[in-house]
């Protein structure tokens, strides 16, 4: 088996690549992996992630750009599901409000389409999905989720996104409230990628 594996991120936002570096310090001790930005990545052709689900433009971003860098390049999609609006925000949660919106306006959005519900109207959960491709072929493709409700109005300053409005019942606490170790350890990205180090070790 390999002692370790260097992945590279399909993405060219160094935030992102910090909380997956984050992710990988804490699982360190199980499979130990090298993360990096893909080289120039603004440099290679878009992937344009029109897919209807999570797991189709994780799958279609990460093969698409598998074919220009050589290595194991890794990419996610993500976003937050309401069954009460029929899905939404789902694969739209980024720009839920407009390609330019705000965190902000996107809550304010979803806080507005939410009026009037109560009790198990407001169940929400995140989806995070991971896939893994090298060469244009698909290595590993995984997905977790994190379930919650939609509160009435934000609470902590922490995280980003949907955070301040996603309480997680178990810890009584929004995401946004949460220390990022905290977090990690309970949300969608962070079991998602536990689930994508397993897999790993088990084929290298």
């Amino acid at each position: 088996m390999r002692a370790h594996a260097k992945l590279f991120l399909a993405s060219s936002n160094p935030g992102k690549l910090a909380e997956y570096r984050a992710l990988a310090a804490a699982s360190a001790a199980s499979f130990p992996v090298e993360l990096a930005l893909l080289t120039d990545f603004d440099a290679l052709p878009a992937f344009g992630e029109n897919a209807p689900t999570f797991a189709e433009n994780a799958a279609g971003k990460a093969l698409h750009y598998s074919r220009h860098r050589n290595g194991l390049v890794f990419a996610d999609d993500s976003g937050l599901v309401v069954p009460a609006l029929g899905g939404a925000p789902g694969v739209h949660s980024a720009r839920y409000a407009g390609p330019q919106a705000t965190n902000s306006e996107r809550i304010e959005k979803l806080l507005r389409e939410m009026r009037g519900k109560t009790g198990p109207e407001r169940v929400a959960y995140f989806v995070c999905a991971i896939a893994l491709a090298e060469r244009g072929r698909a290595v590993a493709i995984v997905t977790d989720r994190v379930d919650g409700e939609i509160l009435e109005a934000p609470r902590g300053s922490g995280g980003f996104g949907y955070d301040p409005v996603f309480y997680f019942p178990a810890l009584e606490k929004t995401f946004a409230e949460l220390p990022a170790e905290e977090k990690n350890q309970h949300s969608h990205r962070g079991k998602a990628f536990r689930r994508l180090l397993a897999a790993l070790s088990s084929m290298l």
